[in-house]
């Protein structure tokens, strides 16, 4: 039997992709699932599916770059079901740009969305895991955690922070279990923020061949699963056929 069943498990980014896929999947296991994201219209309809198919399922508008919007989001779960087992920081950006073209706003943003808002779900998370003793905090990173490429400067830098932040959390830890999930190129919205029409381009045919949202799900769902004294410290999923 699965390691899911009633475990309360948050997740930002929820309201499409890997975010939405996993809300669903872990629901589907027996999970108490809270969405939390921007778009609460989003975030309702897929509430409403999960609940239809048995699923128990909440959700709360959250900006994960707020610290204290952070901090009631997680709250609200804890108020809802009396405990956190998961906290699944899923939220991300990437505008993808040449550092040359100076889009030195879309640096900041994906620095506030996906550096800060991963230390933004743990400083909310973290005090209510230790009192309870135990937990679990995913983070979504990426395969540019591992390697950069033209354009992807800035967003391999954010992306391999939270790697650094998730393993060094995971050494601190004893009783809260850490995992990355680090995703190749994944068929979701992330990148529709590209403002760059040759990089927007390129990134929709290298989309052809990319991963479903509901593949990087079923990793989230491993690692969730395990026993509470094995911890499933990095996932990376690539597509069999992709060169990176």
């Amino acid at each position: 039997m699965l390691n899911v069943e009633n475990k309360v498990i948050a997740i930002t980014g929820a309201s499409s992709g890997i975010g939405a896929a996993s809300a669903k999947l872990l629901a589907q296991n027996g999970a108490k699932v809270v969405l939390g994201a921007r778009r609460i219209d989003k975030l309702e309809q897929i509430v409403e599916e999960i609940r239809a198919a048995g699923g128990t399922a909440e959700f709360k508008a959250v900006d994960v770059t707020d610290r204290e919007d952070m901090k009631s989001f997680i709250h609200f779960a804890k108020d809802k079901f009396d405990r956190v087992d998961v906290i699944f920081n899923n939220a991300g950006v990437m505008p993808l740009s040449l550092l040359n073209a100076l889009k030195v706003d879309e640096w900041d943003k994906m620095i506030n969305v996906n550096i800060h808002g991963v230390l933004n779900g743990i400083a909310a998370g973290l005090p209510i895991m230790e009192a309870q003793g135990s937990g679990q905090i995913i983070n979504t990173a990426s395969i540019a955690a591992h390697m950069v490429g033209p354009t992807s400067a800035i967003y391999s830098a954010t992306k391999y922070a939270v790697w650094a932040i998730s393993d060094g959390l995971r050494q601190e830890s004893k009783n809260i279990r850490v995992t990355i999930i680090s995703p190749g190129l994944v068929k979701t919205e992330l990148g529709s923020d590209i403002t760059d029409d040759v990089v927007k381009g390129g990134l929709k045919e290298m989309r052809k061949t990319a991963l479903n949202s509901d593949e990087i799900a079923r990793a989230v769902l491993y690692a969730v699963s395990q026993p509470d004294d094995v911890d499933i410290n990095e996932i990376i999923v690539r597509r069999t056929a992709s060169a990176f």
